[in-house]
């Protein structure tokens, strides 16, 4: 049964066409991806089916008393409320009904008359009987589930308002679980979210009796979640009935064919009109001139403006142009820890680390969130101290380091001011290398307020690109880079011939750079039950 239906929507922004004329359909209880690159438009069509806009054209219909609920990458709610009362909205239906039974207990041990007693006891037996059957009695053992699932028990007595962005996300997305909708819409979801709480809520969903539309660049997470792709690419989209990775196979088979009439369709159109021109030309050197040549040749013509000419396919799309090349290569050994420590506000983050980093290892660190892995990333990079034990950098190392949170604490400066404090060139040379990294024209004088998350890790990736270098420390590298980014910065990590540290949740990333590099994975804070699983399934590693 067809819950969703979009026929025909377009919408614009400031005189620019996001899409137009787009079309599809989503069955009740399909998991369905939405992919394409940042900017295509996912985010708007995700406001539209959310009803928090309305398409400038065509129509969305659905399903009778459909319930829908979107997690938005930056969720809002009252700052005054604690994570709590908001994990208890999810339920605020069954809440008002369990606080209207309460209210008749009340007035059923006073009242006196029987027939009042009796009409009591009957909307209490409907309300009791509405509340048991929509799971009210379930309420706090749902919450638990979820809370331990997504790993934020220790935030649930917080305020929202004390929240960071990413523990807003997860909070959002909580909420959006507990609610249950029959139409649920996430953007994003697997951001903030440690390796465990992602496994967890892949098989959250892919158990979900509802129906589900993600955007996510997580391209391991779609394939594990997700049957069904649609894929928004300059204005239209196209549906694709498989997980992500059939859909990228059968994408490029696509891509080629469309090429191979395009380029079929070229050369029959160069042949006529050559023979269009030898028609006209032989009609005029007649003498008198051929009525018939020039008549055949008109009818070529007015064929050839019938043809339904097809469009060239993008074979070659725009991508960032990312080589890091490492400068004089360091000592044996980058990186040394001796029996670290450190703790936060009386919580030991972790105790007696010992690690060996050495030329050329490709080191990753995974571990639930708050364990203490970006904690380590700043003690190599010398910003935090530890409390017991020793970190030394080795000789000749020299770092570039990519910060999960990279110009968080940049307002005012431009695109091309920030770059031009790092690389010492002229303005018109910054912008000829910005455009590598797909700022173009009056994109470089954007505030960095102003730049989506990918657009921020482009420009440090930029600046990275032209710095001296021969030791990389990566917090989470492919956080809000669409697809296409992840793979060039996987492609020039494989070249990079210097060290790399990365702290990093994505498993795609991790799983076959790694292994396909045939360096050591080492995990120094999992205590998790997974970590056999991890071992076995994911890394060829060292476990320290």
């Amino acid at each position: 049964m067809i819950i969703c239906s979009v026929n025909q929507i377009g919408k614009m922004y400031g005189g620019n066409i996001i899409f137009e004329n787009v079309s599809f359909e989503i069955k009740q209880g399909e998991k369905v991806g939405l992919v394409g690159r940042n900017g295509s438009g996912k985010t708007t069509l995700f406001q539209l089916l959310a009803g928090r806009d309305t398409p400038d054209s065509g129509m969305i219909s659905w399903k009778k008393e459909t319930k829908i609920s979107l997690l938005e990458q930056i969720p809002s709610a009252d700052p005054n409320l604690s994570v709590n009362d908001l994990l208890k909205q999810a339920f605020h239906d069954l809440i008002k009904v369990e606080e209207k039974m309460k209210q008749l207990e009340k007035e059923m041990s006073i009242v006196s008359d029987q027939k009042q007693l009796e009409k009591l006891m009957a909307e209490y037996g409907n309300l009791t009987d509405y509340f048991s059957l929509h799971g009210g009695y379930e309420i706090d053992a749902l919450i638990e589930k979820v809370v331990h699932g997504l790993n934020i028990a220790h935030l649930v007595e917080k305020p929202f308002s004390m929240l960071s962005g990413g523990e807003k996300t997860k909070i959002g997305l909580a909420v959006n679980l507990l609610k249950h909708p029959d139409f649920l819409l996430l953007d994003e979801p697997t951001n903030h979210l440690d390796l465990q709480a992602i496994e967890w809520l892949s098989e959250f969903l892919e158990n979900y009796h509802g129906t589900v539309v993600v955007i996510s660049h997580d391209r391991y997470f779609l394939d594990e979640v997700v049957g069904k792709i649609l894929d928004l690419e300059d204005g239209e989209i196209k549906s694709y009935q498989m997980n992500f990775s059939g859909y990228i196979k059968e994408k490029q088979a696509e891509l080629l064919r469309e090429f191979q009439a395009y380029e079929e369709q070229q050369k029959k159109i160069k042949k006529m009109k050559e023979a269009i021109k030898r028609l006209k030309e032989w009609a005029n050197a007649a003498n008198p001139p051929n009525e018939g040549l020039h008549k055949r040749a008109r009818n070529m013509e007015r064929a050839l403006e019938r043809m339904e000419k097809l469009k060239k396919p993008n074979v070659n799309p725009k991508k960032i142009n990312l080589t890091i090349e490492a400068a004089n290569r360091s000592g044996k050994e980058v990186v040394s820890l001796h029996e670290v420590s450190k703790k936060f506000d009386n919580r030991v983050l972790f105790s007696n680390i010992n690690m060996h980093i050495y030329y050329q290892d490709r080191v990753a660190i995974v571990g639930e969130n708050g364990t203490g892995k970006s904690t380590l990333l700043k003690m190599i990079l010398g910003e935090v101290t530890p409390d017991f034990g020793e970190v030394k950098v080795g000789s000749s190392v020299k770092i570039g380091y990519l910060s999960q949170h990279v110009f968080a604490d940049t307002k005012e400066g431009t695109v091309i001011d920030e770059f031009r404090k790092i690389v010492k060139v002229t303005e018109g040379e910054a912008r000829n290398l910005l455009s590598r990294f797909l700022f173009f024209g009056p994109s470089v004088y954007k505030k960095i307020e102003q730049l989506s998350g990918g657009e921020k890790m482009r420009l440090r990736l930029a600046q990275l690109m032209y710095q001296e270098l021969n030791f990389l420390i990566l917090d989470e590298p492919t956080n809000h880079l669409d697809i296409e980014s992840r793979e060039v910065l996987e492609e020039a990590l494989e070249d990079f011939s210097g060290t790399i540290l990365a702290v990093s949740h994505d498993r795609y990333f991790l799983i076959p750079y790694f292994n396909r590099a045939a360096k050591t994975v080492r995990n120094l804070f999992e205590t998790t039950k997974n970590m056999e699983k991890y071992q076995s399934d994911y890394f060829t590693n060292t476990i320290l």
